[in-house]
């Protein structure tokens, strides 16, 4: 699975909802979304839906070989694809300006605070 990304990300977020924890087996996730008019995805992905803790439903796609979450499509945010920040391999990849659900915020998260918060997701 290969995924293709032309310029820059609309934003780049921290989310901190349980979904993601769970998702993950991390504290938090980052993910960069992208118009998906700007995506090019290649190969077999591995599909599945799951409820958020906004109530709306999100389409994950994995790697088949490892596993790992690629992108999702968010039902709330039609036209636009998260793509998993890990994927990127460039250390200059643009930051995180978004943290959402930090009322989750794991305790041994550094805090964000200087961050907006977005309780929407």
């Amino acid at each position: 699975m290969q995924v293709q990304c032309k310029g820059e990300p609309v934003r780049v977020a921290i989310c901190h909802c349980l979904e993601c924890r769970k998702r993950t087996g991390s504290v938090y996730v980052v993910q960069a979304r992208f118009h998906r008019e700007h995506l090019t995805m290649s190969g077999e992905t591995r599909q599945w839906r799951r409820q958020g803790d906004s109530g709306q439903s999100t389409r994950f796609h994995s790697c088949p070989l490892c596993a790992s979450t690629v992108f999702c499509e968010l039902a709330g945010a039609p036209g636009f694809v998260a793509v998993a920040a890990g994927m990127f391999a460039d250390p200059g990849f643009p930051p995180p300006v978004l943290s959402v659900y930090e009322e989750r915020r794991h305790s041994s998260v550094f805090n964000a605070g200087a961050l907006p918060m977005d309780h929407i997701g």
